[in-house]
């Protein structure tokens, strides 16, 4: 596999799949895993085989772009649970059954979100989709969930009660979808990467009844895996005590790769090589999950994060860390800076060409290996080594180019920065840990 052909990490598809099993499972183990396969794998249902590599890279950095900008609307806000973030953009399916009988749902699952959320009927105005809509009436163990639970709360002005005393929900994303329906409570069912299955009854959700927009058919809502109350992460906190992980690897256009996702202290990152830096929580933004930046480093040359100011201390939560992202974007002034340092590493020893489609700053012309610098992320309390694969993808056969991204919005920590490390989070110590790991075969 080529070093800089890193395929867009957006859309891992995590195949979720639950029997009444989890409670013995946990009691055993401790823990449980989940597989994430690849948006772009052939056996992803976004997967577009008449797409080249260009058409694919051009899509992440449209999609990356747009939700960057609706990080920045939704904590500008400030005053709903829901992320503002559009829908469709988000870069992983979650490929679930819902309910007894199970139905299957293929759902969006976004960091960036707290619930979830699919379409049911009767459905009154729904956008197509390709998997049956949940019908509730068919469910013996779907229910309602009544007006002044915390769950009914937490929606905040997104939620109301209607004749019958349900809680019911209406969301209107930033880009003009929308989703209005029902609160419930639901048994997810599937299995588990071992194969084995697994259940979770009585999880919270939203059944809609009312839904529009940009969907894409072969998706038919989102999983909330957020760090607000209404996530799934939340609602299983009593079950995995806080911790999940996850491991991305790299993977060609061709490839079928699978990462994998973990919960409980399956989700634990020990051993040596591992660094954690503080979760930063804020109040007005408990979907995000927010890092300290500070700066990076080329070489010996080190990089201070200066965002607005030349401040003496940091602002703490300056960048979201975000699986459904694919680049990394830090403020203009710290990637200039950043891009200088690299570029005068890599002099002499490649071509530097313009992108043709405008969309990297820095490029290469070659079709070898670049002997490109290993750059530190200096994160607080912990400093991230990122290989070249996690900083530059081959756009063409002939060339390469560095995928940090300069913006005006809120930094966010992308995947690719992510690929080939065990990353840990531990919402009761508020830690985030990283470990360099061979993903392929972890």
């Amino acid at each position: 596999m080529e070093s800089f052909g890193v395929k867009i990490f957006l859309n891992y598809v995590v195949v979720v799949f639950f029997s009444q099993l989890l409670g013995m499972a946990l009691a055993t183990s401790g823990g449980f895993s989940l597989d994430l396969i690849h948006r772009d794998s052939p056996h992803s249902p976004l997967f577009d085989p008449s797409k080249t590599r260009t058409e694919r890279l051009t899509d992440a950095f449209r999609r990356s772009v747009s939700r960057v900008s609706l990080f920045r609307a939704t904590t500008m806000a400030g005053d709903g649970i829901q992320s503002s973030l559009v829908p469709s953009a988000g870069e992983y399916l979650m490929n679930l059954s819902i309910g007894t009988p199970p139905v299957p749902v293929i759902a969006i699952a976004d960091t960036g979100s707290d619930l979830t959320w699919t379409q049911c009927r009767p459905c009154n105005s729904c956008y197509k989709q390709v998997v049956p809509f949940f019908d509730p009436q068919k469910s013996s163990t779907y229910t309602d969930s009544s007006c002044g639970t915390s769950y009914c709360l937490a929606l905040g002005k997104d939620g109301s009660c209607n004749e019958q005393k349900h809680c019911t929900f209406n969301y209107s994303y930033a880009d003009g979808s929308f989703t209005r329906g029902n609160l419930a409570a639901e048994t997810l069912t599937g299995s588990l990467t071992a194969g084995k299955p697994v259940s979770i009854p009585g999880v919270v959700f939203g059944c809609g009844h009312s839904s529009g927009g940009i969907f894409d058919e072969n998706s038919s809502g989102i999983v909330g895996l957020g760090g607000g109350q209404l996530s799934l992460i939340s609602q299983l906190e009593s079950t995995i005590k806080g911790l999940f992980s996850y491991c991305l690897q790299p993977a060609s256009g061709d490839s079928s790769a699978s990462g994998r996702i973990n919960f409980g202290t399956s989700g634990m990152v020990p051993g040596s090589g591992t660094v954690s830096s503080p979760l930063v929580r804020k109040s007005n933004h408990t979907s995000f999950y927010y890092l300290t930046l500070e700066g990076f480093s080329v070489g010996k040359k080190r990089l201070r994060y200066e965002r607005f100011s030349e401040k003496a201390e940091v602002e703490e939560g300056n960048i979201i860390i975000d699986s459904g992202t694919t680049y990394t974007f830090i403020p203009e002034n710290l990637y200039s800076e950043l891009e200088k340092s690299v570029e005068n590493s890599i002099k002499k020893k490649g071509k530097r060409v313009k992108d043709p489609n405008g969309i990297f700053s820095l490029c290469y012309n070659t079709t070898r290996e670049i002997n490109a610098p290993i750059i530190t992320a200096h994160l607080r309390d912990a400093n991230v080594e990122l290989q070249p694969l996690n900083t530059f993808t081959r756009v063409q056969e002939d060339m390469v180019c560095f995928t940090l991204i300069p913006t005006l919005d809120v930094g966010v920590f992308g995947n690719m920065a992510q690929v080939n490390f065990l990353v840990g989070f531990d919402l009761k110590k508020n830690r985030v840990s990283f470990k360099p790991t061979n993903c392929s075969q972890y």
